[in-house]
């Protein structure tokens, strides 16, 4: 280069203008020339060669173009039209300005050669003008031509490098410019290439197709992808946003929509389809061309950040030399490195934040489709937990163990570790990729600063190196301890929120039984797991920060030590670039292996989702999202169309697949899954394993007749239930098959999709209004949905409703009644236009008036005419007549099958419907009141529909939408937290910030000082820190896991005096005595640093103890009204992710907010103090600053606040979604739940989007006014006559940590005002209402109360009135009665007339308004809620278990015996009486069904007392299947027991209760009658000496009890026993035994009540 194009000259001469030529022309056509070459057809290449290009261009590929996802997220699949018009005047500006360069450097070149003067360069450059010509003319584009903006952005780089270092030359050098017409040739084409760029800066990014109005571009259409490229690059297009944030609240409508390409439908359709074995790999290819163009420009940016120290030195040798021409020409260039460092930091961030949105969002979205097609775990038990415990006692940590404990925990997750897989483990997947930049630039920012630091210090910079090697090992260790500690926080987290999970959904059960603090001790033992794991997480925290601390000083010791005895002298220049190298790499030696263990923590939560995404799914037969066409006509093909039933089937419950036990361990759970079964004898005999005890459907065959009604019937838990969940295919298949199929895409003659609808016996119903339950996402067809209504008599109910159908329901159907949520699924199931119905015993919920109602106008109405109906049901003498087909379980297999013709001929119907008949005619129901109850929706409701009639015309919300705070964050929040972590706590650590701060100055003043003592004997004292802030902020903020900034961030120093008052020794005699004093410094600075974190921790451990504890603690004590109206989701976010930033983040925000603040004062004060005239530009740069800041904290903040409220509905669906999956899978409506969930992620991802890039836009903002405060410094410093490079060092590196002080400040004050939402939010649950004192000191019952003698007064009620708001009219009205002890008292009433209020009001659910309720003396008002309701036993209609064993359900307190225990089970017919008495406490067994004792296919006119030694030695014993034991696992919710086992169960713990007074809300509804008899025939029996008040829905039930209560209209109008009451003329009773159709039974059964009453007194 140097012969042939610029003589004489060194290729790296760059003062040499030919060589600075040669390198931008060379540069820019190497570029050209690879345009062209990949432009062009690669026709004659060989084949290796374009599959190697393919390979490489393959991560280069955009994932989805704008208009790709805009034609995935469309549903109406119209084909999406582009028009890309491209101005003609564009191209002529880009081909006439191109053709023109041509020509002038092609006469350039020419002119050259005549003058035999070097011409290849101006030739060159004719060269790359040539594809700015030929581009724009071929290739005509409406977007952004980046090709082009590349050329013109070298060519503007080219010249400015050209004509600057003409003037750098002449300035530095004195070497004179070139020729006038040479730098007018370069000045012309500068202008030139601007005038290029500013067009190309004016091109949009993208073209809007036909589906964007371009009028909502920039209102509800982000302007991100359209807008022109210049707003891009400087980040204009966040400002409108930003702007609106600074005066106004920002509300859901302000935020414009995401981007197409990072919404969660297309990417996830687009995510699908990439085929990998590995999560990971599939988030790498998902989102590859990010990452790699994140990489390389964070790599870029790394080169520009070392380019300040570099300048510094510059700028300070010139400074000593008094060479200020070239410290000017360096402060400039120092500026524009730091705009270049801006751009690159903005670019490389912005590209990782996106990459992270979409891994957020398809991890979400992945995580809730395999919820859809997952199979069903919910009433699965594991004891992997006590396996594990046991394990650990035993000292067995074998890696086995480990490795099995590990791959248990990936199965079987429940609703708690899903949920924590969503808000958690996804979170941290996503935040990890946003900072992975760290990982990869901190090895090059350690080698960058090593060599500079030995071209700096020669060999003593590596002499350092040893330290880093000595401390590796001990930062492996604390690595892998961190991932283990990480493991177990997070498995002890899941079974937290378990805990947390079902004592919230089961709150009112635990309410009736005064179990509250039970289960709040039991919270807080989980809790208190957690925070051991926490403290572990806490000391090993400790233990890292010691490592970091300590090595960076260690280095930076030796290093000088060495450099000293090597007989060096530590030069002021040398010693500040040092330090700021030491400085520089402070920050990667911190980072590297802190984000070692994020990526390793990062691992973990990916093999938790991963584990999660493997576990067991349901077949294509089920899953309607696992469907295609071709799928579908296979199945069509195989099946016949119309086919449904089973053939050949045997099933079991679902189970978690993994090892079975070794020989000799058949004593243990099979596959850790705990089911039920009935002990019976012999089931421990004959070597028969648990395997034989699983309860299974076997060799079941079954079609269902087409277009008919067919009737399943059986005992309690013979496997009715389980026949309609192996039809759905909700069950493992062992052999046969299942006939089956789904297509809603078909429709038969009768208008009827080719699906199946389906109505559960436990109804679940949505938190919508009642309306939308119905429809269910079906048309609206009015005719339709009235007929429906009318069918499922739902009219009566929406009369009586203030809303009618809009009236919302809450989640889980709260505020209706059990027979109101029946028929509102059987609406739902009946609505739906499908071939099948499977209806689960919806009869069982409702009376019979009502039953017959629903046989007469919907079983055999016209809606339910053409379709395929299996209904499973106890009333077969009601619907036999319209059967067509029965079907009889016993046990788990088909007893008896046929039509009823059939079976009728063969004399086996008569076996099957005499003992129903005779049953039914017992139990013959009565409309009591059970349709609509009003005051049923306003005790469990609260205020129930007793409102206001304001604005009639709006449905009134029974949830009210999630609270928002407004504003900056209130002073009591702050205090709050401050309280609970202790003032003590903060203020030691405030101490700690100062003493810090002085000794940070006080190290870099004595590097100074020995600097100095080389040259002078009165050493100048002022010194300066460049090195970065101790950071603790937690990942999910930006940051890596130990909070460390990203960017070396200065320290500040306070001024001291120039000269110093007392005499060193000489450096020369004695250089250790500095490097002693240095090293003094900088170890009391780390101890002080490392002090402060452990402070910092046991604050933020002692506030997270004290927070859950109140937050627990107030929303288990909250009123019905509270639970009722609050969804779960809501609550559960409070316990999930508020507690966890709580626990993990908030404390270190604070005090990073603190360092930072001092930081800034530190520095400004320091630059103010040497150069006052700093203040005049430092005030216009603090009012920018100021606004700016202003801008980004409102808005930032209502943008997390909304995103932080946008996750509840999240959380809330998902729980939904997992407690009736059964359901959804059934309508084949798992695709509409799937596009609810894409709306609610792209609604929180939309907050939490915008915020991050407001953020960078802070940051670009922040970096270039910082650069400009560094150029204004630099600029006084090199200008003052008497400045030395000394006090220009200060001043200068204060500026660059004034700038990085105020955006690191701003940037903390908002995640910490974040951090504080979620003290905010748990605050405002420490203020709900809350029930009446759980104990009264001063007023507590005696052990005895209450008790009174038989024919007593027990309970008086003196004029009652209730009220449920001071507002409403009263719902009891000045009632006055009394019950005396051991009475049965029934209470009726119609709709509405209290009955349920008056019940409710004795528990104290409801207080009295005046008047009062007193129990044996005394006054329930005057005491402890917890006195009350222990002493009182409720029976509620819908029964609750809760996970532990079946002794832990019955007898939390451990109050009782077995023994005990084991009686009242045999007394509700649970468990039978053993023969061998060794065998009545056996093992808990692990099957997974729940049949309770079976009985022969007909048992007519047995007592009870013979069914109860009978019934075990029938069938029983000869299957030998049935167990249960005190020692049963019981899953959340009781689920692995059937519905009935559950009321069975619920009955057993009011016998052990033994109370004076039992309440029941008769809750035998879904018992069949055989054994609902024996439930009376218990409650009459057990219940002699208690006074018994239930709330009936049964005439037949209370007809033989000693008096009847009548309630009308809130007022007491009937009192008196069942005999008078049914003589009295015109009464309310009377008239509901004569409307019953049995009343001459009726009148029966009370006079013989009467009589033997009479006959005993």
């Amino acid at each position: 280069m140097d012969r042939i194009l610029c003589p004489g000259a060194s290729p790296t001469e760059f003062s040499d203008i030919c060589i600075r030529e040669t390198w931008s022309t060379f540069t820019l056509t190497f570029f050209v020339f690879s345009l062209y070459f990949f432009a062009a057809p690669h026709i004659f290449l060989p084949q290796w060669v374009t599959q190697a290009a393919r390979l490489i261009k393959k991560p280069f590929k955009t994932f989805m173009t704008i208009h790709e996802a805009e034609a995935l997220s469309g549903d109406d699949g119209a084909e999406l039209h582009v028009e890309e018009h491209v101005p003609l005047w564009r191209t002529l500006v880009f081909a006439f300005i191109g053709l023109l360069e041509m020509i002038i450097w092609l006469a350039t070149g020419a002119y050259n050669s005549i003058l035999s003067r070097p011409a290849l360069n101006p030739f060159l450059n004719v060269f790359a003008w040539s594809y700015t010509v030929a581009r724009p003319i071929a290739y005509p584009s409406a977007t952004v031509p980046y090709d082009l903006f590349c050329i013109y952005s070298l060519q503007l780089f080219s010249e400015a490098f050209q004509l600057g270092g003409m003037l750098f030359t002449r300035d530095a050098f004195g070497i004179p410019l070139p020729s006038t017409d040479i730098v007018a040739l370069h000045a012309v084409n500068l202008s030139l290439v601007v005038i290029l760029l500013a067009v190309v800066l004016y091109m949009p990014m993208a073209i809007p197709s036909g589906k964007v109005n371009i009028k909502d571009i920039g209102q509800t259409v982000t302007p991100e992808d359209y807008a022109p490229l210049g707003s891009w690059i400087t980040f204009a297009w966040v400002y409108p946003l930003i702007r609106k944030g600074t005066i106004t609240t920002l509300n859901e409508e302000d935020v414009w929509a995401l981007s197409p390409t990072i919404q969660s439908r297309p990417i996830f359709a687009k995510f699908m389809s990439i085929q990998t074995v590995s999560l990971a790999k599939r988030l790498f290819w998902a989102n590859s061309l990010d990452l790699i163009l994140e990489f390389l420009i964070s790599t870029l940016s790394v080169f520009f950040e070392f380019l300040n120290p570099f300048f510094l030195n510059h700028i300070l040798s010139s400074i000593e030399t008094k060479d200020r021409p070239q410290a000017y020409v360096y402060a400039i260039l120092m500026f524009l490195g730091s705009v270049l460092k801006s751009q690159s930091d903005l670019h490389h961030l912005w590209f990782s934040r996106r990459a992270a949105t979409r891994t957020r969002s398809e991890l979400m979205a992945m995580i809730y489709d395999k919820a859809l097609k997952r199979k069903d775990l919910s009433g699965i038990v594991r004891k992997e937990e006590e396996k594990k415990d046991d394990q650990k006692e035993k000292g067995d940590k074998s890696k086995k163990d480990s490795k099995d404990t590990k791959e248990k925990e990936q199965v079987g997750a429940d609703v708690g570790k899903i949920v924590n897989l969503m808000a958690g483990d996804a979170n941290r997947v996503s935040m990890t990729i946003t900072a992975i930049y760290m990982m990869y630039n901190a090895p090059v920012e350690i080698v960058i600063g090593l060599l500079y630091l030995y071209n700096l210090l020669g060999p003593s910079a590596l002499v350092g190196l040893f330290v880093l090697i000595a401390g590796w090992p001990l930062n492996t260790y604390l690595t892998k301890r961190s991932m283990e500690i990480y493991r177990g926080t997070a498995k002890v987290r899941d079974k937290r929120m378990g805990v947390v999970s079902e004592l919230i959904g089961a709150i009112k059960f635990i309410k009736f039984f005064a179990w509250e603090y039970k289960w709040i001790n039991r919270a807080m033992d989980e809790r208190e797991k957690e925070m051991s794991w926490m403290l572990k997480s806490r000391i090993n925290s400790i233990m890292f920060y010691i490592l970091w601390s300590s090595t960076p000083i260690l280095v930076s010791i030796i290093s000088f030590m060495t450099y000293i005895l090597l007989g060096n002298e530590l030069t002021v220049s040398v010693a500040f670039t040092a330090i700021a190298l030491f400085g520089m790499i402070r920050t990667p030696l911190n980072v590297l292996p802190n984000f070692v263990i994020q990526v390793a923590q990062t691992k973990v939560a990916l093999d938790r989702i991963a584990g999660f995404l493997n576990e067991e799914e349901v077949t294509e037969q089920v899953s309607s999202l696992k469907k295609d066409k071709f799928t579908l006509q296979q199945s069509r093909e195989l099946l016949n169309e119309s086919a449904l039933g089973l053939e050949n089937a045997t099933f079991k419950w679902n189970e978690v697949e993994t090892a079975k036990p070794a020989k000799g361990k058949q004593d243990q759970t099979i596959d850790g899954v705990e089911s039920v079964t009935l002990q019976t004898e012999g089931s421990e005999i004959d070597g028969q394993t648990e395997e034989d005890h699983q309860f299974r459907l076997e060799q079941i065959s079954v079609i269902f007749p087409e277009d008919k009604l067919t009737v399943v019937t059986g005992p309690t838990a013979s496997g009715k239930t389980a026949l309609l969940m192996a039809v759905l295919g909700e069950m493992t298949l062992l052999n046969g098959r299942i006939l089956m199929c789904k297509d809603t895409s078909t429709i038969d003659a009768n208008g009827n999709m080719l699906a199946i609808s389906y109505a559960a016996q436990s109804p679940w119903l949505r938190h919508q209004s009642i309306r939308d339950n119905i429809l269910f996402g079906y048309p609206y067809d009015e005719q339709r949905y009235q007929a429906v209504l009318e069918a499922c008599a739902l009219k009566p109910d929406l009369e009586i409703l203030e809303d009618g159908d809009n009236t919302e329901i809450g989640a889980r159907g709260v505020s209706l009644s059990g027979g109101q949520k029946a028929r509102v699924a059987l609406a739902r199931a009946v609505y739906a236009r499908t071939k099948y119905v499977l209806l689960d015993d919806p009869l069982s919920a409702v009376d019979s008036h009502t039953s017959r109602f629903l046989y007469e106008k919907l079983l055999r109405g016209s809606l339910l005419a053409s379709r395929t109906v299996v209904l499973v049901t106890h009333h077969v003498d009601l619907v036999l007549p319209g059967a067509h087909y029965l079907v009889r379980m016993l046990d788990g297999r088909i007893d008896t099958q046929g039509t009823v013709s059939d079976l009728r001929t063969s004399g086996l119907l008569e076996d099957i419907t005499h003992e129903a008949e005779a049953e039914a005619q017992k139990e013959t129901q009565v409309v009591v009141g059970e349709v609509a109850d009003a005051e049923v929706e306003a005790v469990e409701g609260g205020n129930g529909n007793q409102v206001t009639t304001e604005n009639l015309s709006k449905p009134r919300k029974l949830v009210e939408d999630e609270k928002r705070e407004q504003g900056g964050v209130k002073w009591k929040i702050y205090k709050k937290y401050l309280q609970a972590s202790s003032y003590w706590v903060w203020g030691i650590l405030l101490v700690f910030v100062i003493l810090n701060q002085f000794l940070a100055v006080g190290e870099k003043y004595w590097i100074k000082v020995w600097g100095e003592a080389y040259n002078s004997s009165e050493p100048s004292t002022a010194m300066i820190q460049f090195a970065p802030m101790h950071l603790s902020a937690a990942p999910e903020h930006g940051l890596s896991l130990d909070g460390f900034a990203h960017q070396a961030s200065p320290s500040s120093p306070a001024m001291f005096s120039t000269r110093i008052a007392f005499n060193l020794p000489s450096v020369y005699e004695n250089p250790m005595f500095y490097v002693g004093v240095y090293a003094a410094i900088g170890v009391l600075n780390a101890l002080l640093s490392v002090i402060a974190t452990a402070i910092q921790y046991t604050g933020a451990l002692r506030a997270s103890r004290i927070l859950f504890r109140q937050l627990l603690v107030t929303v288990v004590r909250a009123t019905f009204r509270f639970h009722d109206t609050t969804p779960q989701g809501r609550m559960l976010n409070r316990f999930g992710k508020d507690i966890e930033t709580i626990d993990s983040s908030l404390a270190g925000s604070l005090q990073n907010v603190n360092s930072s603040l001092a930081n800034f004062f530190a520095s400004v004060i320091t630059i103010a103090v040497i150069f006052p005239f700093f203040l005049l530009p430092a005030t216009i740069l603090g009012f920018i600053y100021r606004e700016l800041s202003i801008g980004y904290l409102n808005t930032g903040r209502d943008l997390r606040r909304m995103e932080s409220n946008s996750r509840s509905p999240i959380f809330s669906d998902f729980s939904e979604l997992l407690e009736g999956i059964v359901t959804v899978r059934a309508f084949s409506a798992e695709k509409r739940f799937l596009d609810n969930i894409h709306t609610k992620i792209d609604f929180t991802t939309r907050m939490w989007y915008g915020f991050w890039m407001t953020n960078r836009w802070l940051l670009l903002s922040f970096d270039l006014l910082g650069g400009f405060a560094v150029l204004i410094t630099a600029l006084f410093s090199i200008s003052r006559p008497d400045a030395s490079s000394g006090l220009a060092g200060i001043c200068i590196t204060s500026a660059l940590s004034f700038t990085m002080s105020v955006y690191w400040s701003c940037r903390f004050w908002t995640t910490l005002e974040l951090d504080l939402n979620s003290v905010e939010r748990i605050v405002e649950y420490l203020d709900l209402p809350q029930e009446p004192p759980v104990i009264i000191d001063s007023n507590r019952p005696p052990a005895y109360w209450p008790s009174s003698s038989k024919d007593q007064i027990l309970v008086s009620v003196e004029n009652l009135s209730v009220k449920y708001a001071p507002d409403l009219p009263a719902v009891i009205q000045d009632v006055s009665f009394s019950l005396k002890a051991g009475e049965r008292i029934g209470l009726l009433g119609r709709t509405g007339s209290g009955k349920s209020t008056l019940a409710m009001s004795i528990l104290r659910f409801v207080d009295p308004s005046s008047g009062k309720i007193i129990i044996d003396g005394v006054d329930i008002s005057s005491i402890g809620i917890h006195d009350l309701r222990s002493r009182l036993t409720f029976i509620p209609q819908d029964a609750a278990l809760f996970s532990g064993t079946l002794r832990d359900n019955l007898d939390p307190f451990g109050e009782h015996t077995d023994v005990e225990c084991l009686d009242v089970l045999q007394r509700v017919q649970m468990t039978m009486q053993s023969q061998f008495p060794s065998r009545r406490t056996s093992r808990a067994p692990s099957t997974a069904a729940t049949p309770t004792s079976s009985r022969p296919p007909s048992i007519i006119g047995v007592d009870r007392e013979d069914t109860v030694s009978s019934a075990g030695s029938t069938v029983t014993n000869m299957d030998g299947k049935t167990t249960v034991s005190l020692d049963t696992q019981v899953s959340p919710g009781g689920t692995n027991f059937s519905q009935g086992q559950r009321q069975l169960i619920s009955m057993a713990r009011a016998l052990l209760r033994r109370s004076s007074i039992v309440v029941l809300d008769e809750a035998t509804s879904s018992i069949d009658f055989a054994t609902d008899a024996k439930i009376q025939a218990t409650i009459r029996e057990e219940f002699t000496g208690s006074l018994l008040l239930t709330v009936a829905h049964r005439l037949r039930t209370i007809i033989d009890y000693d008096r009847l209560l009548v309630l009308d209209k809130g007022k007491v109008v009937e009192l008196d026993t069942p005999w008078n009451l049914i003589q009295k003329e015109g009464g309310i009773f009377r008239t509901m035994c004569l409307k019953s159709g049995t009343f001459a039974q009726l009148e029966a059964a009370a006079k013989a009540k009467a009589e033997e009453t009479s006959a005993s007194s």
